[in-house]
């Protein structure tokens, strides 16, 4: 998926919330858990704050089976794998993690469904919850997402990552990330997640890699020059910033109009404001990632699999 659940950060209409409510009348529901942005499958929502309390304190205690299909790179192993490496937060900036002995605990397990000599469909069953925990384990193990646009990179080494081999520093890991994010402007991040590359919150002075006159060259946007002209448009913008809940995206309580336009100020440097980012293309916008099965006491929830989950799928994108 690539729509955000929730009112959160830059994202205001348009969530899964919003739809829901605007498209199926389904207002006031209480959000359990989320996905990440590019990946498919189910999302549980509560009608009721009571309901919904339940559902998180049965996640909160590993009540809930999860299962998750993927496609991987290679021949996945036939029998069952377990992995039970540690998973550290590498940087909370920018949403990136990787197997390390100072991580937490977690366990996932897979099982290979179907391999179509080029990459195989891989069921996941993650024990515990940790961030990015599948992609993760998948990566260590060698078998990293087909399309993951972060745990298959050649940014974590020569073997992406494989047996937690990445040969660099965590501060040079990141550095490296985000100059891939300059060039790409794509890096298929959590978007409505406060670790999220697209909500940067690095310091002014690792923002501005080298200036000259009066340019800066910005370590986000598409050609890293933020000239005069773009400047003076940037500071002659005035933004009314309402109160934004899912009350008020669905319609069920009016939006906080309470707004003085003389106290709005403007910051020339501000540095959102300078990002250019190019819009991604259809193959950006899907991993092959699936949320696939859930079920707590009592109750199971299950989707429609993909197309690309079929065991004779091909449409040459295996070799990315």
């Amino acid at each position: 998926m690539s729509t955000s659940v929730h009112p959160c950060g830059r994202y205001r209409h348009n969530t899964v919330v919003f739809i829901l409510a605007k498209e199926y009348n389904l207002k006031n529901l209480r959000t359990i858990h989320r996905l990440d942005r590019l990946t498919s499958g189910i999302l549980l929502f509560g009608r009721t704050p009571k309901k919904a309390r339940q559902m998180e304190h049965q996640i909160r205690n590993r009540q809930v089976h999860k299962q998750y299909v993927c496609r991987v790179e290679g021949e996945f192993p036939e029998d069952e794998v377990v992995c039970s490496e540690p998973i550290e937060v590498v940087s909370y900036k920018i949403g990136v993690c990787k197997v390390s002995e100072k991580g937490k605990d977690c366990i996932t397990r897979f099982k290979r469904l179907s391999y179509n000599g080029k990459s195989s469909v891989v069921l996941c069953k993650p024990q515990t919850g940790r961030m990015h925990q599948i992609r993760v384990h998948l990566q260590y193990l060698g078998y990293p997402v087909v399309n993951d646009p972060l745990y298959n990179h050649i940014v974590f080494g020569p073997e992406k990552g494989k047996g937690g081999n990445i040969g660099k520093t965590d501060e040079e890991l990141v550095k490296d990330l985000i100059g891939i994010h300059n060039a790409e402007n794509w890096l298929g991040m959590d978007g409505d997640s406060e670790m999220s590359l697209f909500k940067p919150k690095l310091d002014i002075e690792d923002r501005v890699s080298n200036s000259s006159g009066d340019k800066e060259i910005s370590p986000m946007s598409n050609s890293g020059l933020i000239d005069d002209e773009q400047q003076q448009s940037t500071q002659s913008q005035s933004v009314a910033t309402l109160k934004v809940t899912v009350g008020t995206q669905t319609g069920s309580e009016p939006p906080d109009s309470n707004f003085t336009n003389e106290k709005v100020t403007i910051d020339p440097h501000c540095y959102e404001c300078k990002v250019k980012y190019r819009d991604p293309k259809p193959s950006d916008l899907v991993m092959y990632l699936h949320a696939w099965r859930y079920c707590g006491p009592g109750w199971e929830y299950e989707t429609p699999l993909p197309s690309w989950a079929a065991s004779d799928w091909n449409n040459g994108n295996d070799d990315r």
